[in-house]
């Protein structure tokens, strides 16, 4: 069995974990990823794409926790897309500048004077009439609506960003093939029999999402213990051209629904819906779901029509840090065990703040770059294809 030393071992292939791998390289450290599945076929695949600002945090006029973590991760995004951030993501796809907020009917006014206040500053503002998206222009419209500092982005755009400038040191390996090799606590080493392969590191980084638990199990470590958040996702693919990136609200602290459109590969768009419809569905079955979802849109955007309109539904676990009464966690994790570190980023947007995290340990942890470049003999990982293409 050939034996090949690394100096970082990353298992899961989701955004998360290919950001931390540019951010690792570019440090200078020899570091592989190894991934079962496919690049971001988790969660990664699964997201709206929407790089959150806090703005939906913030529903019951006040800024949260939750809200300040999360408010800068725009504008560190928009620096990647530019090609001017700490990775280059100028060759990701941008659907949309801007995520929208809109109600029904006319805000309450206090939460109106919430969102003119300061705090709010740079990350809501006022929008004209005419420069309202198509959908919103409609004579039937009669709610507020907002502009929020909030990108959307075309996610396996992102994952081929991420995987193309280090393709050569990302794996696909069979999870039937992993052995974890423990001594004294610690990993010693990570085993593949089929391909007579044995890898060591100085340390193992599980960012594989709610493959994680498995892992952490194999390694029989019981902290820190995972959650799942479960969600019922809708898409309606259809052939209308009418894009739309918004959250629903309404008197709670939730959006009632969360829409993002995605392209398809024949020219028409998906539909992608989420928030308070994803959450709370996740009790009914796939035809009441859809049969709300409808019901829902016919309620809020009565006025739209979507030729041809297809129905599915995803169900999704959101993988993170276990919270008492499995509240959601207000910002990215990460926490070393023995000679490795656990990592969740919590939300798409903090993917960055994950791998700010890790190399704070790993430089506190006194780890530094010291293996040679030795060539793997493992095949490449493929990227996942988007939802909206394997359920329809």
């Amino acid at each position: 069995m050939q034996t090949i030393h690394t100096d970082l071992i990353i298992l899961g292939g989701g955004i998360a974990g290919l950001w931390l791998l540019n951010r690792l390289r570019q440090q200078g450290y020899h570091a592989i990823l190894l991934e079962t599945g496919e690049l971001g076929g988790g969660q990664s695949i699964r997201s709206q794409g929407i790089i959150h600002g806090g703005t939906k945090y913030a529903l019951n006029g006040a800024l949260t926790q939750a809200a300040n973590a999360i408010a800068d991760m725009p504008d560190r995004w928009r620096d990647c897309l530019q090609g001017n951030g700490e990775i280059d993501l100028s060759s990701a796809d941008i659907l949309s500048d801007a995520h929208y907020l809109w109600s029904k009917g006319s805000l309450a006014s206090k939460m109106t004077a919430f969102f003119a206040s300061k705090a709010l500053k740079g990350r809501v503002d006022d929008i004209s009439v005419t420069d309202r998206p198509e959908v919103f222009q409609h004579k039937q419209f009669r709610g507020s609506l907002y502009k929020l500092n909030e990108l959307v982005l075309n996610v396996p755009s992102v994952v081929h960003a991420l995987t193309t400038p280090h393709a050569e040191h990302i794996f696909k390996i069979s999870k039937d093939d992993l052995q974890i090799i423990h001594n004294n606590g610690e990993i010693a080493a990570l085993e593949l029999p089929e391909q007579q392969l044995r890898l060591t590191a100085q340390r193992y980084i599980l960012t594989a999402g709610e493959g994680s638990e498995k892992l952490l199990q194999d390694w029989q470590v019981s902290q820190p213990e995972m959650q799942r958040r479960p969600l019922h996702m809708v898409i309606v693919r259809h052939s209308a051209d009418l894009p739309v990136f918004a959250h629903c609200i309404s008197a709670g602290s939730k959006p009632l629904v969360t829409i993002t459109s995605h392209p398809t590969d024949n020219g028409e768009q998906a539909w992608y819906l989420g928030g308070d419809l994803a959450e709370t569905g996740v009790q009914r079955s796939e035809e009441e779901q859809i049969s709300a979802a409808q019901k829902l849109l016919q309620e809020l955007l009565p006025w739209v029509e979507l030729p041809n309109a297809r129905w599915a539904t995803l169900r999704i676990n959101r993988a993170e840090p276990r919270q008492s009464a499995l509240t959601r966690p207000d910002s990215a994790f990460a926490q070393p065990v023995a000679n490795g570190i656990i990592g969740w980023p919590t939300k798409l947007a903090l993917a960055p703040d994950m791998s700010d995290q890790v190399l704070n340990l790993l430089q506190m942890q006194g780890i530094e770059p010291a293996a040679a470049n030795t060539p793997i003999p493992l095949p490449g990982a493929p990227i996942a294809e988007p939802v909206w293409e394997t359920l329809f």
